[in-house]
């Protein structure tokens, strides 16, 4: 990738985000001219979703197996809100923008109804909301240094607690702090702790095969 009209350059963007797969950047607009406008125009004609990081659109991409695995923990997350009235809980395309110029869509996002004023839903596509919980998936395309960045953004925003699931390792990494992180296996229990008091998934549940 060449010298951009904004002056970021591939160096530029592997040193922000590692080896990322060049297809995930869009070059059009070119690399640190990005807006919100470009991130939702993308969304409703394309149905294409991409993050907008320091003006760059990063795609977000998920595999058929990363998808089921982010519905399945929506899924038992909005079952057991059904039963205790904590708050909503969003899919793979909800769209938020943790900052000016940051706008991060992750796999799953729950939000306290105390972070949504008289509990009213945002109908912009890109609201100002901050989640107590989010959750991603890990794919092939991302990076350590992709992840561990968004850790940081996640955390600085306000968010109290963040969930990585990874398929390949069967694990799920808990982080109450960007340095702060305990890893589940198979023999353990996913909590919400303090974020969402009573729900449990044992881990070996979230990646079990279909019987049926």
């Amino acid at each position: 990738m060449a010298l951009t009209a904004a002056g970021v350059t591939l160096a530029d963007l592997l040193e922000r985000f590692g080896p990322i797969p060049a297809a995930r950047i869009r070059s059009d607009p070119p690399p640190g001219t990005a807006t919100e406008d470009d991130v939702i125009a993308l969304e409703v004609r394309g149905n294409r979703l991409f993050e907008l990081v320091d003006g760059v659109l990063l795609e977000k991409t998920v595999g058929l197996y990363e998808s089921i695995l982010a519905l399945r923990l929506a899924q038992f997350l909005q079952a057991f809100l059904a039963q205790h009235a904590l708050g909503i809980v969003a899919g793979a395309d909800g769209m938020l923008r943790l900052a000016p110029g940051l706008v991060r869509i992750p796999d799953v996002s729950f939000v306290s109804w105390e972070r949504l004023p008289q509990r009213r839903i945002p109908r912009q596509p890109i609201p100002d909301l901050v989640p107590d919980l989010v959750v991603e998936v890990l794919s092939e395309g991302n990076t350590a240094r992709e992840m561990a960045r968004k850790l940081q953004e996640y955390f600085t925003a306000g968010v109290r607690l963040v969930w990585y699931v990874d398929p390949v390792l069967q694990h799920v990494e808990v982080y109450t702090a960007p340095e702060q992180c305990e890893v589940l296996t198979l023999d353990h229990i996913l909590s919400g702790g303090a974020v969402l008091p009573g729900f449990t998934l044992p881990v070996q549940q979230l990646f079990a095969e279909p019987t049926a």
